[in-house]
């Protein structure tokens, strides 16, 4: 099975700088440019999908639709899971990542040792829902399989997928429409490697 991790492509919450979370934004124009760009990468290179999943939100649907459809016609099912939805920021869902709380500053300065601020979901809990996630799909009879997620929980798959990591993912900052490939051969997923970025101003 080739695994392809792709975060949503650009709204205008990205653009604004704000921490949008579990908010239904849709993509703006950029993102949906970005997200056929995406899909042109997978057509030229002769990528058919034999399975699509998503996040249930309306930016990560559309990206996976887009993508799915520039690699063949008709694009195939999208299912949704909600273990793949951005962390849950809790009070802070909206907040402008430009002039942020004292306590959000400190957290995104170290995640590793500053636990999340009281009413976010903790990254551990990130970390265990797509750890399910991924158990739950590595047996499926699939050659090609994309999923469609968000930056924090990518992140989390990231961290699943590389136990070495060991916190190094958090931090790494994952454009919109990012892609990164796994290859699960031998009861085993590969070290994710990114295989395609855009230069569009980053967002959040």
């Amino acid at each position: 099975m080739n695994l392809y991790l792709v975060r949503h492509a650009q709204t205008a919450k990205n653009r604004q700088k704000l921490l949008q979370g579990r908010s239904n934004e849709p993509l703006n124009e950029t993102g949906e440019e970005q997200s056929r760009r995406a899909g042109e990468f997978f057509r030229f290179r002769g990528v058919r999908f034999d399975r699509i999943w998503s996040s249930p939100l309306e930016r990560s649907v559309r990206t996976a639709g887009i993508i799915g459809g520039c690699t063949q016609d008709p694009c195939p099912e999208i299912v949704l899971d909600e273990r793949l939805l951005e962390m849950d920021y809790g009070p802070y869902e909206g907040i402008s990542l430009e002039n942020p709380p004292q306590e959000i500053i400190r957290f995104f300065s170290d995640f590793v040792h500053n636990p999340a601020p009281e009413g976010m979901e903790s990254l551990q809990h990130v970390k265990d829902r797509l750890s399910g996630f991924l158990e739950s799909i590595k047996e499926e009879p699939y050659e090609n399989v994309l999923v469609s997620l968000h930056a924090i929980s990518m992140k989390g798959a990231l961290e699943v997928l590389t136990p070495e990591a060991n916190g190094a993912y958090w931090s790494r900052y994952i454009g919109n429409c990012s892609i990164y490939r796994t290859q699960y051969v031998n009861g085993c997923f590969s070290v994710p490697e990114e295989i395609f970025s855009l230069s569009y101003e980053p967002g959040v």
